[in-house]
């Protein structure tokens, strides 16, 4: 069902009906500002952004050749957990949408 099914019409015959009804419409997702966050870029987005640091940190001799070895999984385990921050977001606020 869409708004435009939820309309009333009202027989303007009737007393009392010199105002017509109109129903509140709650905002979009898009018109309050916001917009769906797709889970798969954001975590492969911010696994990239991860490994470029590693690599960066490797390159500037901050860390290691023996510390690489517990530093590159670091992106992959942070953007898992964002990923699931993300859907656990966006699957209660389209759960209260639709409630």
């Amino acid at each position: 069902m869409n708004e435009h099914e939820h309309t009333e019409t009202l027989d303007m015959d009737e007393p009392g009906t010199d105002e017509q009804h109109v129903p509140e419409q709650q905002p979009s997702i898009w018109a309050a500002g916001r917009h769906p966050v797709n889970t798969g870029q954001l975590v492969m987005g911010l696994a990239f952004l991860g490994l470029v640091a590693v690599w960066a940190l490797w390159t500037t001799d901050v860390v290691e050749g023996g510390d690489v070895r517990w530093l590159l999984p670091l992106p992959f385990v942070l953007a898992g957990a964002a990923g699931l921050v993300a859907s656990t977001i966006s699957g209660a606020a389209r759960r209260d949408h639709w409630s």
